[in-house]
């Protein structure tokens, strides 16, 4: 089983911790790990050895220490067509002569992937793309439910056409940012009020998120979101929200966890409150009247469907601490995956430990792999 991790995407570490978390409970006698690395810069090696960080920080530690240790390996690449050697291992080596080189280049058979990526280049459909070309199961969503996954406006269409309840937002384009930041921050606050939060369509892990106040840390919101994406969306601020979250397994028939509530460091729920400054809370099961857990599952598999998502997804609400509403924020559907992440928490308190938690998305992979085999591919 191979196990991409890594990537392009500001959230590298985070996939790294959630890597090391799948392979260090995979059943060694079920399954046979095979890491794959991709680096920063986009180079695919297979690693020495599996990676072993817990978490972010741990591993920005580690790269601190030894960053030729952590990059050592072969390179490898997918081949992006059907074949019994899913993989090509190149191993380059000097020659006899100053000028010369050797590549010695091994195939490999991989039976099923889990692109245990997490942003852009990796979450967001294309990874999943050459993995469809290749033809070989992978765990989690397909194409287009990644690529609405990661593009919070195109996510935000797939909601509102399922009847989904969402806040009033608006989308603004890169361009526009840097050819009239006030005017556009006029417009906006003029439309949705203010507060509001300011968000690079595609990134997670709430890199490039801020809350502005004024007109004055609008457009510097505005500017920040747009130094990441060419795309921004802007969001009118729920009042007092409270932040829940559910965790939804499966295919056709999805489940869906119990609810959980997340009570951050810091006046939102940003990437440092996520994974360095350790000050955040999880409350799971969240302190809920049953009913209101009970439509927060059903919105989120309503979510999973509308974005036709398979395997995993985790999905977002903010519930109005002010008359109670519920408003669907986003679905994740590659959400950190470490032992201590949310997403198998939830499992973890509404029935499924992590290890058993891996087989089932494993199985769902080759489950889902295999009924797309019996489609005809052909008119004749």
């Amino acid at each position: 089983m191979g196990v991409i991790y890594g990537g392009r995407s500001g959230e590298h570490e985070v996939s790294v911790a959630s890597a090391a978390a799948v392979m260090a409970n995979l059943d060694r006698a079920r399954y046979e790990p095979v890491p794959i690395r991709i680096e920063r810069d986009g180079r695919w090696a297979l690693a020495d050895k599996p990676p072993t960080a817990a978490s972010a920080a741990d591993v920005i530690e580690q790269t601190r220490a030894d960053v030729k240790a952590l990059r050592a390996g072969r390179e490898v690449h997918l081949l992006a067509r059907p074949n019994e050697e899913t993989l090509l291992t190149i191993d380059r080596t000097p020659g006899r002569g100053d000028d010369e080189s050797r590549a010695v280049v091994t195939g490999v058979g991989i039976d099923v992937i889990f692109p245990v990526l997490h942003g852009p280049h990796g979450e967001d459909g294309t990874v999943q793309g050459l993995l469809e070309l290749a033809n070989v199961p992978y765990v989690g969503c397909g194409v287009l439910a990644s690529a609405l996954g990661m593009d919070k406006a195109a996510m935000k269409l797939a909601f509102a056409a399922s009847h989904l309840p969402i806040c009033p937002y608006a989308v603004v384009y890169r361009r526009e940012v840097l050819t009239e930041p006030a005017a556009i921050a006029d417009d906006l606050a003029g439309r949705l009020g203010l507060p509001l939060f300011v968000k690079p369509a595609n990134l997670g892990s709430s890199v490039g998120i801020s809350k502005a106040r004024t007109h004055d840390e609008l457009v510097t919101a505005l500017r920040l979101a747009a130094d990441y994406d060419r795309k921004v969306v802007v969001e009118a601020a729920v009042p007092n929200a409270r932040e829940l979250e559910v965790a939804v397994l499966g295919n056709d028939d999805p489940i869906a966890s119990v609810p959980g509530e997340i009570v951050p460091s810091r006046e939102f729920y940003d990437y440092d409150a996520k994974y360095l400054d350790g000050g955040s809370r999880l409350c799971i099961p969240a302190d809920l009247p049953p009913a209101v857990a009970a439509r927060l599952q059903a919105i989120a598999l309503a979510a999973f469907r509308a974005v036709d998502g398979a395997g995993l997804s985790r999905v977002d609400f903010l519930i109005d601490g002010e008359r109670g509403e519920i408003v669907l924020n986003e679905i994740n559907t590659m959400p950190g995956f470490t032992t201590i992440s949310m997403y198998s928490k939830l499992w973890t308190a509404s029935g499924i430990a992590y290890p058993d938690l891996v087989d089932r998305l494993i199985a769902l992979a080759i489950e889902r792999h295999a009924d797309k085999q019996q489609l005809r591919v052909s008119a004749f």
